[in-house]
């Protein structure tokens, strides 16, 4: 079990460093919102799943904190993304598409 869990900390390790790395290297906050949101929900998911089963008498609580991560993850990045862009942040000049912009049409 504890060759599992170590497994399931060392990619939520690898996963973490990939968001933070997305997040230093992105253009523009959009780009950066999305790097950091999805790789630090999968690997802080991967870490608490492999802490569960380093410490099994903890595994409920790792599960339920993984599980209120997994739900206000995105929604937050969802609200700090929509809130920077009716505040006028702009796109880096890669950026093709502005649904936000489309939706106000």
């Amino acid at each position: 079990m504890v060759v599992i869990g170590l497994i399931f900390v060392f990619t939520g390790a690898i996963f973490l460093f990939l968001g933070a790395l997305g997040i230093f290297r992105m253009p523009d906050v959009y780009n950066k919102l999305q790097a950091g949101t999805k790789a630090t929900t999968l690997g802080s998911f991967s870490l608490l799943i492999g802490l569960g089963f380093i410490h099994p008498q903890w595994f409920l609580k790792y599960m339920v904190i993984a599980i209120f991560l997994l739900l206000t993850n995105p929604i937050s990045a969802h609200a700090i993304g929509r809130a920077a862009h009716r505040a006028g942040v702009e796109m880096c000049d890669e950026t093709c598409v502005d649904q936000y912009k489309e939706d106000k049409k």
